[in-house]
């Protein structure tokens, strides 16, 4: 008797619960910003057809503990086969089972079915950031491979293909769309697979190294939205997160023209060493003149770090990535990386560091070392490598 009671009043909780809680908290959707309302359908037709299940099934079950509970002088009755019940139970889970997946089979081929007006763009994932390619002016992404990649060519782009030299290459983790313009996401990964998540969007795909796959949206909603990987890579899959901004075709078609193309990124002048010099000479006050660092000042050691890094570093503090509320060492680099005044001062005093000779810097921390080693084998060995050497 108390069995029947406990999930006659697990029944009634869990139903309670998700009419006063779960419809309207942090449990259910978040609010669609695409076409795809159909997905949403599917789901709700899955949950009212398990929630009928989940409560007849159990409710059920209580009354078949009451009902035949052990008492004293009943003996129960062997009745080996119900043709009937067993009917019932086929043609009523049929019923269900059908009700679940048919509505996935429509969706699944509007899904597959691009409209001839979306436009493409790129998403290439990698250990563990996010990059994005647009078609230029002539409305067409050029051919890639992945012979053809290398650091200042992540995309992998033919540099013989004229379709790909005004190809807009997005090398940050915030990509931008035009609100009601369909799109298709081609996605390829560089190295294991990943899988481009945006939850108000509703649609995911994989992303699978050696392939392409797709999905297309019509975005319907203007906002910013977190973009996710939903597929385990790695040690560092937590952190590989970016945003998609939906914003007006003005805005869009501004950002999209401010973006540089394939040929220009692979037309950068060298870099101005002179000029380079001349603004770190403001550097030198806290990091050294030979970018020593200074640990009384919290100035580390900047010699013998590669360009690329010093210069997302100096974007991340000119953008409030960095030096931020309870950032206090770091809010003393603000200032100094708003004197450098665009992208070409960036990349100049960068190259001018990483001419400095990188000496030995005087150990300042005790610790144990082996078990150091320990964790960096562990975890930090993913990405910077055995020797420290990093990747790009």
């Amino acid at each position: 008797m108390a069995l029947a009671v406990v999930v006659v009043l697990l029944v009634v909780g869990t139903v309670i619960f998700h009419f006063s809680q779960a419809f309207d908290g942090p449990w259910y959707f978040t609010e669609i910003a695409t076409n795809w309302g159909l997905i949403d359908f599917t789901i709700n037709v899955t949950f009212w057809v398990t929630g009928a299940a989940f409560i007849i099934l159990n409710l059920f079950m209580a009354w078949c503990v009451y009902k035949y509970r052990h008492r004293p002088g009943h003996k129960a009755v062997y009745e080996p086969e119900n043709h009937k019940l067993e009917m019932n139970l086929t043609v009523i889970t049929t019923i269900g089972v059908v009700a679940m997946l048919a509505p996935g089979l429509f969706v699944w081929a509007n899904f597959v079915t691009v409209p001839e007006e979306a436009l493409q763009y790129e998403v290439l994932g990698s250990q563990w950031q996010w990059q994005f390619r647009y078609p230029g002016a002539d409305g067409q992404l050029g051919a890639a491979d992945v012979s053809n990649v290398t650091e200042q060519n992540p995309f992998g782009i033919n540099p013989q293909d004229p379709y790909g030299q005004d190809d807009v290459v997005v090398n940050d983790p915030n990509m931008r769309l035009a609100v009601n313009q369909p799109v298709q996401a081609l996605l390829r990964s560089h190295d294991v697979l990943h899988n481009y998540t945006v939850p108000q969007f509703r649609v995911k795909m994989d992303l699978v190294p050696g392939m392409v796959s797709y999905l297309w949206f019509d975005p319907t909603r203007e906002g910013t939205y977190d973009l996710l990987c939903e597929e385990l890579c790695g040690i560092g899959h937590y952190i590989m997160r970016g945003s998609v901004t939906v914003q007006s075709q003005e805005d869009y078609d501004a950002w999209i023209a401010a973006q540089p193309t394939f040929a220009e990124t692979q037309n950068i002048p060298e870099p101005d060493l002179a000029a380079g010099q001349a603004a770190y000479a403001i550097c030198a006050t806290c990091h050294g003149a030979q970018g020593e660092g200074n640990p009384q000042l919290n100035s580390p050691k900047i010699a013998g770090q590669q360009a690329w890094y010093l210069e997302r570093q100096l974007k991340h503090f000119k953008e409030g990535a960095r030096g931020g509320d309870g950032d206090t060492n770091g809010a003393a680099m603000v200032p100094m990386a708003m004197t450098l005044v665009d992208d070409e001062a960036i990349r100049n005093v960068s190259a001018y560091i990483t001419t400095f000779p990188d000496e030995p810097s005087e150990q300042t921390i005790a610790g144990d070392i082996a078990n150091g080693a320990d964790i960096y084998d562990r975890n930090c060995a993913a990405c910077h490598l055995d020797n420290g050497a990093g990747t790009w």
